[in-house]
């Protein structure tokens, strides 16, 4: 879970980054100097922090999943997206 999400998701929900953060299997995504500087290009650190955490790494050749409730946000984007959509 990148970092930038937690936050952005706790200010819409209070209590959503604790309650992430505390769930078996979420890794906490830091921002690094390359997540800052991705984060730098774009117009919400959230969206620039999830885009740059979902790009390809050699642990991850495919690239991560986004997972969300807006999948419209990400249309275009080079990112594969799970719609959490009820």
């Amino acid at each position: 879970a990148p970092t930038c999400a937690l936050v952005e998701a706790d200010r819409a929900r209070p209590g959503t980054a604790e309650h992430l953060a505390a769930l078996p299997g979420i890794t906490v995504l830091d921002l690094d100097l390359p997540a800052a500087l991705a984060v730098a290009s774009q117009d919400t650190w959230a969206g620039a922090h999830a885009q740059y955490a979902a790009q390809p790494t050699p642990d991850r050749p495919d690239g991560a999943i986004i997972a969300t409730t807006a999948p419209e946000r990400w249309v275009g984007e080079p990112v594969r997206v799970l719609d959490l959509t009820p």
